[in-house]
Formats: C-alpha cells, sequence, structure tokens
C-alpha cells in the first residue's frame, strides 16, 4: 500500500532545512536588490542632463535610486494524516426441524405407519477486513519587500564624489 510511505515522507518533512533555504534565499535576494539599486545609482550619476547651458547628472537633481528590503517572511506548513484499520467477523447457523404427519382417514397413527422428518442446516459467515488511509499537505512563502530611501551616507559620498569629478 503506497499511501503509509507518503504519511511517513511528510512525517520525515525536512522542517529546520527548509527554514536555512528560506533564510539564504532572502539573503541572496537582498543582496541581489541591493546591487541592483548600486548599478542603478551608478547610471544615473553617468547619465548628463542638459539644463540651459550647465549640464548636471540625475542624482545632482534629485533623482534616486529606489532600495528595496524585505521586511517579513514566513513559511507556512500544515499537515495531515490519518490512518485506519478495521476488522468484522460474523456468521450466523441455523437448524430448522420439522416432523410430517401421515394423513390416516380415521386420523389415529396405525402401526407400522412411518412419518417423515426433515431438518436442514444453513450456516453463513463473513469476514472482512478494511484498510482507509488518507495524507494531506499544504505549504506557503510569502515574503515581503518594501522600497526604501538610499541610505543618506551612500548619497553624500556619491554627491561629493561628484563634485570632485566636476572640479
Amino acid at each position: 500500500m503506497e499511501t503509509p510511505k507518503v504519511i511517513q515522507q511528510i512525517a520525515n518533512a525536512p522542517l529546520p532545512m527548509m527554514l536555512e533555504k528560506l533564510g539564504m534565499s532572502i539573503a541572496n535576494a537582498q543582496s541581489a536588490l541591493d546591487a541592483n539599486s548600486i548599478r542603478l545609482a551608478n547610471e544615473m550619476a553617468s547619465i548628463k542632463v542638459n539644463v540651459g547651458d550647465d549640464e548636471y547628472n540625475l542624482l545632482s537633481l534629485g533623482f534616486t535610486p529606489t532600495f528595496y528590503a524585505f521586511t517579513e517572511a514566513s513559511l507556512e506548513m500544515k499537515m495531515e494524516f490519518s490512518m485506519a484499520e478495521s476488522e468484522n467477523y460474523g456468521g450466523a447457523v441455523a437448524f430448522n426441524y420439522g416432523k410430517s404427519k401421515n394423513d390416516n382417514s380415521g386420523g389415529e397413527e396405525q402401526s407400522g405407519n412411518t412419518s417423515t422428518q426433515m431438518f436442514g442446516v444453513s450456516v453463513s459467515a463473513h469476514y472482512s477486513r478494511k484498510f482507509s488511509a488518507s495524507a494531506e499537505g499544504s505549504s506557503s512563502i510569502a515574503a515581503k519587500i518594501v522600497s526604501l530611501p538610499p541610505p543618506d551616507i551612500y548619497l553624500e559620498i556619491l554627491k561629493s564624489t561628484l563634485n570632485k569629478k566636476e572640479e
């Protein structure tokens, strides 16, 4: 029967490993988000816009890259499994006995007459065995990402570097 193997696999679910992988996935995703925001800031610094006779980059005009951060993550697992087994035994025995009388015209039993006797036995037996097993599982992973302003120190360093290049 395959279902007990499924139940065993669900019961042996590697929850610590799943939590570790969730944490590592979030850390890797956060790193990728940060790298993308820094790349975008560098692009904004290199894009020049002419305003009148002066040339400005996007950062000096107040444009900033958007930074993102994971503020929460959750892992939810639900497992439900059950097994049932039942056995039923039963039976019945019936015994029937009957005697028939010879019908004589005088209504009296005469010597030498025989009577017929009948009997019957019926036997019925039953046996049933039932197995039932079910397994259910569900999981969900949710993450919440919010946008954040760029770190102030990063913008200050970036702007001072740009000002030095312009001098």
